[in-house]
């Protein structure tokens, strides 16, 4: 009999829907566009529930060979009693026991998670950390934010809320964060900040995105610009390095195709700043499963209970 997992990951933009079989290979995909329903808990379940069923139906398998429903959404979530604690960018959505609702109408197994360990997830199964016992998978993008892989295991905190590494501060003194902080790393290395340096540096409006193909191109000031980006990434890494000694930093979200214009500075900071046994013993990779992360991952979830 066939085994197979559904994979949910709830974006800010698209709710992506995979069947995973046994290897890690999606081999079916859907996709619903998330402000439909969003707003709503009774929509998304309905969504999310219709959405399911059809994936399974259309492609030719049974309930009784599905092994379960892995979902990642971008909050905090409560995955010992699969609870959606908070999706902070989503009004509404405090304390919503979405795996019971789920599970009862689907009639599956159903685990909930939070969609940065649900990549991580992916990455250290199946991806660029494959193999790495102690790992750290770092998303940049609009924040920053991580997955921490610990003696082959997912660590999730006290709380569930480990890994908030993009709110960690990196000065006494420095800009405010939308959470409250000062000077929080991903004020320093997120979407927002990079654009309004690039517009500056550049005397016009300017994306992350346009410096990257500026910088592929061979443009000096926007390979500089990536050069400086990469110190501020190795600063905020230090302290994470010196902590956790991992072997391996997976680099993952929308920024991650300028590693390599940032590598080398990157790892000149960490060099340079960390402790020596942890600075030798650290390497870091881009992520390789672009955005199936999530839906892979969550096969990792389902089938390995452990994690």
């Amino acid at each position: 009999m066939k085994k197979i997992t559904v994979g949910v990951d709830v974006g800010g933009t698209n709710v992506k829907l995979g069947l995973v079989n046994r290897s890690g290979k999606i081999i079916a995909r859907s996709r619903l566009v998330t402000k439909d329903f969003i707003q709503s808990k009774t929509k998304l379940t309905k969504a999310l529930v219709a959405a399911i069923n059809d994936l399974i139906a259309v492609n030719g398998f049974k309930k009784s060979e599905v092994t379960g429903v892995g979902i990642g959404l971008p909050g905090l979530i409560n995955t010992e009693k699969g609870i959606v604690t908070v999706l902070p960018n989503i009004p509404g959505w405090r304390n919503v026991p979405l795996k019971k609702v789920l599970r009862d109408k689907l009639k599956l197994p159903v685990y909930i998670e939070n969609d940065v360990n649900m990549i991580t997830l992916g990455e250290w199964k199946y991806g660029a950390g494959k193999g790495s016992k102690n790992m750290i998978c770092m998303t940049l993008g609009t924040g920053v934010g991580s997955g921490l892989v610990l003696e082959n295991r997912l660590y999730r905190g006290e709380g569930f809320a480990a890994g908030e590494l993009g709110h960690v501060p990196l000065n006494e003194k420095g800009p405010a964060c939308n959470c409250g902080g000062i000077a929080c790393f991903e004020r320093y290395v997120g979407n927002k900040y990079l654009s309004q340096k690039a517009s500056k540096l550049f005397k016009k409006k300017m994306q992350p995105h346009d410096v990257h193909f500026l910088a592929k191109s061979g443009n000096k000031k926007a390979l500089k610009f990536w050069q400086d980006i990469g110190g501020r990434v190795g600063n905020g890494l230090v302290g994470v390095v010196n902590l956790l000694n991992p072997s391996l930093i997976v680099v993952g979200g929308g920024v991650s195709n300028n590693l390599v214009f940032m590598k080398k500075s990157i790892m000149d900071v960490i060099h340079q700043r960390a402790m020596p046994v942890q600075s030798k013993t650290v390497k870091i990779v881009r992520a390789k499963l672009a955005d199936d992360a999530g839906i892979i991952g969550a096969q990792v979830l389902v089938n390995e209970k452990r994690v």
